[in-house]
């Protein structure tokens, strides 16, 4: 359930942020405040599984929840400023609660450490990379779901400007290029220190670059490329294949970290 949890608080930040980054110029309110209630959905969620496991975070994720509720009252009375300005709330507290779940490391996380300073491993580099993992991951995450969810905004608007969807598009391709720097580095650390992959090890970290990565940019470039039709429809259901891979991919990185101690 932690991993749940911690899954959950990614993805409301990095959802709430990414929507921050939408004009409210080019895009209807409606956007905003609909999909302020997923965050708030995600941020409860995780607020009952931080509570019913004792874990630290869960005064962020209340934050986050309440903050999505208001940011969604906002936006139905039409106060994008504040609005915009809730969303960033909802992003902080969501990453803060992420980053105060994930600072107990598990019994195996704790073990994979030791093992590894003593072979020499950098203790330093592990606790940036686990720092940096859960804003990487939830940018990967929220940037998918807000374009795809973008992209149905135009079947009830087909008239909107690309551009907000060409952005966030854009921005998965940054947050994957993010995410692949870190876990590449984690990976790295963690093949050459103590620790042995088996197969099935190898083919869960094969699997989660293959769809959980590379998968999600190169469906990224495909709805860049049909934006250019244009076809709309056609890029939301590739986005939509997007969100698939990214979900899966960083719920078998979440696995892989909380087994090795790195984020892979």
């Amino acid at each position: 359930m932690a991993l749940f949890a911690q899954f959950l608080l990614r993805l409301a930040f990095g959802l709430a942020a990414c929507m921050a980054t939408v004009s409210p110029q080019w895009v209807a309110s409606g956007y905003f405040r609909n999909h302020l209630y997923v965050t708030l959905g995600l941020s409860a969620m995780a607020s009952l599984l931080l509570g019913s496991l004792g874990s630290p975070g869960l005064t962020a994720a209340i934050i986050a929840a309440v903050a999505s509720y208001a940011g969604a009252v906002c936006w139905l009375y039409e106060m994008p400023r504040a609005g915009r300005t809730l969303l960033v709330v909802v992003a902080i507290a969501a990453l803060t609660a992420a980053w105060q779940s994930d600072a107990a490391p598990t019994s195996d996380e704790a073990a994979s450490l030791a093992a590894a300073s003593e072979a020499g491993g950098s203790g330093a580099a592990s606790e940036w990379l686990n720092a940096a993992a859960p804003l990487t991951s939830g940018l990967v995450l929220g940037a998918a779901m807000a374009a795809m969810l973008l992209g149905h905004w135009y079947l009830n608007a087909p008239g909107m400007q690309l551009a907000p969807l060409r952005r966030l598009i854009a921005l998965i391709a940054g947050a994957v290029a993010l995410q692949a720097i870190v876990c590449g580095t984690g990976l790295a650390l963690a093949a050459s220190g103590a620790q042995s992959f088996d197969m099935p090890t190898w083919s869960m970290i094969a699997g989660r670059w293959a769809f959980g990565l590379l998968g999600v940019a190169a469906l990224a470039w495909m709805a860049r490329e049909t934006l250019k039709i244009p076809n709309t429809q056609s890029a939301t259901g590739i986005l939509y294949v997007a969100v698939i891979g990214s979900f899966a991919g960083e719920m078998l990185s979440l696995m892989l970290s909380a087994q090795h101690g790195y984020p892979l």
